[in-house]
């Protein structure tokens, strides 16, 4: 393993910052991946080229693979794996009873061409990516257009979009392939993280700067798997990245703005303007009857605050605007802040009957706003500027101390691969999405198929998927990890060929259960000698608790859904304003029940469901997400209102299932819809017992099933 020596002052020294570069290119990341031959079958268990590898590394160490899983098991595996669904009974059958030697072929085929499993891939990719649905930090205002990014990623996955047409449309989607609305709409991933934008006064130059800032270490995280961010201020303490390289990369955006860019037809814009006015003429009557009741109240307010200001503010506040002085113009304005009453402070002084009144018409308000006819269709994208800016070094980082100015460049200690860069603000990331997706870039293929391997084997070969740099350590298996890269590029970067490559290994098929003696050897399971157990995501614990009770809505994308959210919850929504209707609720309540990828997914206001079972909060790129058992998720899973009415939508559907099948069939039929297998005999004599105790109360029976081990592990 290469180390570098660290330098203050490294990228003053151009000797010395050479013989660094030379150094780091030596260093795995940096290499270009080894062309390969797969092992020799060395045992019958090895069925694929990934097995090779495996089995390689396996017997080396003296370790012996697992048993195959059980076809059940294997089965509801590969469908949360590759769907994020449990297979429904019928959909079971249809394997189980298949008994030609390729049935589980057969079966992965049909869930790689599901279009569920774009919507399974974009989970995680927006993790990743930082998606969410509004800006973040006090204001976190909602971002209308965002979701058609979401859509998007499902789309593309679903599709088989090749992997280097995916990163170039969402690096410069707008500059490659202009005038297509598909790729403008991939440019929301640099917008994709949280943005800091307050109602107040803010320095355009500093806001400027985390714009860029924000673009540049998606770019490093997501593409290059390399801490980027840790050269803003000064030279990379561990890897050849100096601060100058920092912002060069950050130089492809300098003349990159996030934009809400039209996509309709010119019909459909008029169409919506003429809605929006329409709308506007509903609520202006209501508006005005509120406002008609709030002015004496509202003047009786500023009356009684201005009465209460210190002297000198009201002096000036007192004075006519021209007969004052500079002073008493500043403290005038001051005081016209201090004396600007608050919602609250003017419904004080309302009578109740007049309250009454007011709260009526706002209920009416809020009731039209529900009816609100959707904008034209818009991307979440970006721009290029007329002029492009200069792009400085940055002194500790901070924007006021600029130091010498950097061009557009590519990492030193990577290949520019020939990929010229052009002057001016337009090409530039279309040369950066270019040299992203040449094959032989040592980075972004390994990135991603170690990203994909991480999804389906539960860690990656390279164990913190977002860092290939020193401090995240090398691979456990470098040479498969750079056969899976080459064979990316040679199937045409296809994720769904590599996902089928591991999904159709042995070393994918195996149990998760414990041998002793390996276990001594590899503890943490790095050389994959068994499959690692893995607690679903909240998302998935969700739907397939939905799927199970047969109320999912399984139709895909559209705008965010507001589910109904708890009352201590909605008491944390920020606001300046009164704090009533801060969370519409979707009207149609069919809608809350689809995937969890479509729920509204807000920075500040995170569902207790979903954060309990450690749903990332989009603040950061979350490549692996945290593992956490805690009482929340047990209370959670026994005690919500959302499993409260889903086990006893579970239970109906079992009475409706086995209207004339009695108690043997409700038993059948749960563990079917719930674990997508037959209940032991064993399992049947505690079922018998556990509805003895509780007089035949079905719900109650789902609720236990519902809160089984089996169910919320990925088998």
């Amino acid at each position: 393993m290469v180390v570098w020596g660290v330098s203050a002052a490294l990228s003053a020294d151009p000797s010395a910052w050479e013989k660094r570069i030379e150094a780091g290119r030596n260093y795995w990341a940096f290499q270009p991946p080894a062309k390969l031959s797969p092992p020799p079958a060395a045992s019958a268990w090895v069925r694929t080229d990934v097995d090779a590898y495996i089995f390689r590394q396996l017997s080396a160490k003296g370790l012996q693979p697992s048993p195959e899983l059980g076809k059940e098991r294997l089965l509801r595996r590969v469908y949360l794996d590759l769907i994020g669904l449990p297979p429904t009974p019928e959909e079971a059958a249809v394997f189980l009873d298949d008994k030609s030697p390729r049935a589980y072929e057969k079966l992965v085929e049909r869930l790689l061409a599901s279009p569920h499993y774009g919507e399974r891939w974009a989970l995680k990719w927006l993790d990743v990516v930082r998606y969410a649905d509004t800006n973040g930090f006090e204001t976190d205002e909602y971002r209308a257009h965002a979701w058609r990014y979401r859509d998007y990623v499902v789309r593309s996955f679903n599709n088989g979009k090749p992997f280097d047409r995916f990163v170039q449309e969402q690096i410069a989607g707008d500059e490659l392939f202009p005038g297509g609305t598909e790729a403008l709409i991939a440019t929301g991933f640099h917008g994709a993280g949280p943005r800091h934008l307050v109602s107040g006064n803010q320095d355009k130059e500093e806001a400027r700067q985390e714009v860029l800032t924000e673009m540049t270490l998606g770019v490093g995280q997501v593409f290059l798997a390399l801490t980027v961010q840790c050269a803003r201020c000064h030279d990379h303490k561990f890897d050849p990245i100096a601060q100058a390289d920092y912002y060069r990369l950050q130089a492809f955006f300098a003349g990159t703005e996030l934009k809400d860019l039209d996509t309709a037809p010119l019909d459909e814009r008029v169409a919506s303007e003429r809605a929006a006015t329409a709308h506007k003429a509903r609520l202006e009557p209501i508006e005005a009857q509120i406002e008609q009741i709030e002015k004496p109240f509202r003047e009786k307010a500023i009356r009684l605050k201005t009465a209460k200001l210190d002297p000198h503010f009201r002096e000036a506040f007192d004075t006519p605007k021209e007969r004052r002085s500079v002073e008493q113009e500043r403290l005038a304005k001051e005081a016209e802040g201090q004396v600007k009453p608050m919602w609250y402070e003017v419904v004080a002084l309302i009578p109740d009957d007049i309250k009454a009144r007011r709260s009526e018409l706002r209920r009416q308000m809020h009731a039209i706003n529900l009816e609100q006819p959707d904008s034209a269709a818009a991307a979440f994208a970006v721009a290029n500027q007329d002029e492009t800016p200069t792009t400085h070094i940055l002194k500790i980082g901070d924007y006021r101390h600029k130091q010498g100015s950097v061009e557009p460049g590519f990492p030193s200690v990577l290949e520019t691969f020939g990929i010229e860069v052009p002057e001016g603000s337009s090409g530039r990331r279309a040369a950066l999405a270019r040299w992203l997706t040449v094959s032989d870039n040592p980075l972004p293929p390994r990135v991603m198929v170690n990203r994909i391997w991480e999804f389906r084997m539960g860690r990656g070969l390279v164990a913190d998927p977002n860092n290939f740099g020193l401090l995240g350590g090398t691979p456990s298996h470098p040479e498969l990890l750079d056969f899976l890269a080459r064979r990316f590029a040679e199937f045409g970067w296809s994720v769904k060929a590599i996902d089928r490559m591991i999904v159709l290994s042995n070393a994918y098929r195996q149990s998760g259960k414990m041998n002793e003696r390996n276990a001594v050897i590899d503890p943490d399971n790095k050389l994959y000698w068994r499959a690692n157990r893995r607690r679903l995501e909240g998302e998935a614990i969700r739907d397939s608790i939905l799927a199970a009770s047969g109320r999912l809505n399984r139709s895909l994308g559209g705008k965010p859904v507001r589910i109904p959210i708890e009352q201590e919850i909605y008491d944390v929504i920020f606001t300046e304003s009164e704090p009533d209707n801060l969370w519409p609720v979707t009207p149609d309540e069919s809608q809350h029940r689809r995937r969890s990828i479509y729920l509204l997914n807000r920075r500040t206001v995170r569902l207790p469901f979903l954060t309990n079972f450690d749903q990332p909060d989009t603040m950061t790129s979350c490549a692996v997400r945290s593992n956490s058992t805690h009482a929340l998720q047990a209370l959670t899973m026994l005690n919500s209102e959302f499993m409260q009415v889903e086990s006893g939508a579970l239970a109906d559907r079992l009475q409706r299932d086995c209207a004339a099948g009695g108690q043997d069939c409700f038993v059948e039929r749960a563990y079917a819809l719930t674990l997508a297998r037959r209940p032991s005999d064993a399992e049947k004599s505690m079922a018998d017992n556990f509805l003895a105790a509780r007089e035949g109360r079905l719900s109650d029976f789902a609720l236990a099933l519902l809160n089984r081990n089996e169910f919320v592990y990925r088998p």
